[in-house]
């Protein structure tokens, strides 16, 4: 069955994935700013609960840098840097405070060798080629329909993002997890403060499953386009 070239029914698969991204997007933003608004009781800054905590797990040649963005923070484990944005390096806030302390949580799975955390970074090359080259290779599948051999290597190099996607996911839970601890038992905030510094990590952790579930329907959708070529 042949359908105009601006309409595919197969989009329909990635309606689930859109309102998942666009209720991800809302639930990160709502709930950081809400919490930005919050200062937390013992007044520890970003950068005062990052160092805090690199120095707790005996990790003293991590750099803690500033960078620009907002909510732009990272761990660099190829560098060994710590980049926290300006509200939340030299903030005091509940969420300055989760998101310094979630990004050591990626620095102490450096240190310790978290195989998650490393299996990522070793596919990193391999995943930029594969992301690039898939669309090429899909779009010229797509055009050319007396075959579909280069739509199926698209798709066969698109489920490397998959494959990210989806290891991304206990690599970043694991950093919040790690965050969670380190800043109660270190006394960086109170356990209600935990509680809510949890919201702010949960809501940004969103953004990764909706990463994960596009990429996954995605996918199918491009098998199904595929399949259907084959009929």
């Amino acid at each position: 069955m042949y359908y105009p070239y601006y309409y595919d029914p197969t989009y329909i698969l990635l309606i689930p994935a859109i309102i998942l991204t666009m209720y991800a997007q809302f639930k990160v933003s709502s709930t950081t700013n809400k919490y930005f608004r919050v200062r937390t009781q013992r007044g520890y800054t970003g950068e005062q609960t990052a160092r805090e905590i690199l120095n707790a797990n005996g990790i003293y040649d991590v750099r803690i840098e500033m960078t620009r963005g907002n909510l732009s923070d990272h761990y660099d484990p190829r560098n060994k840097v710590l980049r926290l944005s300006q509200d939340v390096y030299s903030g005091t806030s509940i969420t300055s405070v989760a998101v310094a302390a979630h990004e050591c949580g990626h620095a102490i799975q450096h240190a310790r060798g978290y195989a998650p955390l490393t299996i990522r970074g070793a596919i990193v090359p391999v995943v930029n080629f594969a992301s690039n080259a898939s669309w090429i290779l899909i779009m010229l599948g797509l055009f050319m329909t007396s075959s579909t051999s280069l739509l199926k290597i698209g798709i066969l190099l698109f489920s490397a993002t998959v494959v990210f996607q989806l290891i991304t996911l206990p690599v970043e839970f694991n950093a919040s997890h790690r965050a969670l601890i380190q800043i109660e038992n270190l006394g960086i905030v109170s356990h209600d403060e935990r509680r809510k510094s949890k919201k702010v990590l949960d809501a940004a952790a969103l953004t990764y499953v909706a990463a994960a579930a596009t990429a996954l329907l995605q996918l199918l959708r491009l098998i199904t386009i595929a399949n259907r070529r084959d009929d």
